[in-house]
This record gives structure tokens, sequence and C-alpha cells, in this order.
């Protein structure tokens, strides 16, 4: 970390850095549950949701990215092996053993909220003592619950779709 970081750091850096590995495991296990489960989905609707998924996916994988600066920037070290992330992850990783489009929808909805708690963590832990961290943790929070609405929408058009049939086939 460099001398005027440390300088401005007014947070327990170790604690920080813990975090946002954390929230670096939940970003790989997000981007790999949304692309597979995007290419493995069927269902209504998924032409129109598999795109979506898949720029979600592209999304998560750019979180990482701005997450694994911030940790070499803060002077800490990035989880470098694939099998520590379930181990630092609160996130869980749902395999997408059932394809069909709402229990993958489920599945990564239940993903988003848990990184909208991981993200308000961090925002809170270092508002007005990191800024750098700060600003970067609301904008992927932003993100993530930007997420959170286009599932739960299409979860609710799913729905519709589901009653109107019931209605017609009465």
């Amino acid at each position: 970390m460099g001398k005027e970081a440390k300088k401005i750091a007014s947070v327990d850096v170790e604690k920080l850095i813990g975090m946002l590995n954390a929230a670096l495991a939940e970003e790989w296990l997000a981007y790999y549950q949304y692309w597979i489960g995007a290419r493995l989905m069927e269902g209504p609707m998924r032409s129109e949701v598999e795109p979506e998924l898949l720029l979600h996916a592209t999304q998560e994988l750019n979180h990482a990215v701005l997450v694994v600066n911030r940790i070499i920037q803060l002077g800490g070290t990035p989880l470098i092996n694939p099998n520590e992330w379930p181990k630092h992850a609160r996130c869980s990783y749902d395999e997408p053993s059932d394809p069909y489009i709402e229990v993958i929808l489920e599945q990564n909805l239940k993903g988003e909220r848990c990184a909208i708690q991981r993200y308000q963590e961090i925002a809170d832990y270092t508002a007005g003592k990191d800024h750098s961290t700060h600003q970067m943790a609301v904008q992927i929070l932003n993100e993530e619950l930007e997420h959170e609405n286009d599932i739960e929408d299409w979860i609710t058009d799913i729905n519709r779709m589901k009653e109107e049939l019931r209605k017609l086939r009465m």
C-alpha cells in the first residue's frame, strides 16, 4: 500500500482485505452460477432471459476485477486458489441441477440478496473512512440491486403468464 493510502486509511486494513476477499470469492461463484445457469436454462421466456443472465455474469466478472484491484491497492493478496472460494464466501453457489427457468432465477435471486448484504456491509464499514473502497462498494451495490430488480421482474412475468394460462384452461 502506498504511503498516502496508509496515511488516509482509517479502517482495519486486514479486516477490510478479508471482507474484500470474501466478496471476491462470491463474485466468482456468482459469475459461474449466472453463466452456467443461462446456458442450461429451460422454460418460458428463456430466449429473453438468457442474454440478460449472460450480461449479469459479465457484470459479476467486472465486479471481481474491481475487488481484486482494490485488494492489491490496499497491499493485500487476492484469493489465488479457487478451492478457497467456498471457504470464504457467505453467498452460496447453487448448482443448476434443475434447469427450469424459475429455479435458476430463484437461485440467482438468493445470490443477489446475499451480495447486496455483502456490499452494504463494506460500504458501511468504509463510509467516511476509506473513500475509494466505499465508492467501489456503492457502485457494485447499485448493480446488485439492479440485478435483484431484473430477476424479480422476470419471476413476476412468468407467474403472470402461468396465471393467464391457468385462466384460459378453465
